[in-house]
């Protein structure tokens, strides 16, 4: 049983989900021919700008309103390897958060379904000159309430 990254609260929208599909890259591979353990933060953000782009959450959509979202914290549990020419699967779920921050968690799975790795990701909101949001932007208060309401896909 997997230990959860981020307690669920009682009254919150279910997490957000989507699915990468990514086959391990040569250039991946460190000389024992298994994923170097440095690339697991870019397989996490390709998970991270996927459910952006589904969810108009991506770095671009919080530029134009004046936001960036810097990772504040990543966290990486390796169980089995990946190796070259491996298919494998990115599941990048958002978690519900009252603070205004996003809480994201990775699954990685290999062809036959098993977890190979997990982990998890913060990003805080911050406006352009760097200092940490302490109220939600606008249009991000407006995606938390479809979100609450459940009006999302």
């Amino acid at each position: 049983m997997r230990k959860a990254y981020f307690r669920p609260q009682e009254g919150t929208p279910e997490p957000l989900r989507c699915t990468v599909e990514r086959v391990v890259r040569f250039e991946e591979v460190d000389p024992l021919g298994i994923v170097w353990h440095g690339r697991y933060a870019s397989y996490f953000e390709d998970g991270r700008v996927l459910l952006g782009e589904k969810y108009g959450l991506g770095y671009l959509d919080f530029y134009r309103q004046g936001v960036v979202a810097p990772i504040k914290q990543m966290h990486v549990d390796y169980q089995r390897p990946l190796r070259f020419g491996d298919p494998f699967t990115i599941e990048a779920i958002l978690h519900w958060t009252d603070a205004v921050r996003l809480n994201h968690e990775f699954i990685l799975r290999n062809a036959a379904g098993e977890v190979t790795t997990t982990g998890y990701s913060v990003q805080l909101l911050m406006d352009q000159q760097q200092n940490v949001l302490v109220l939600p932007p606008p249009f991000y208060e407006t995606f938390r309430q479809r979100w609450l309401a459940g009006e999302l896909p």
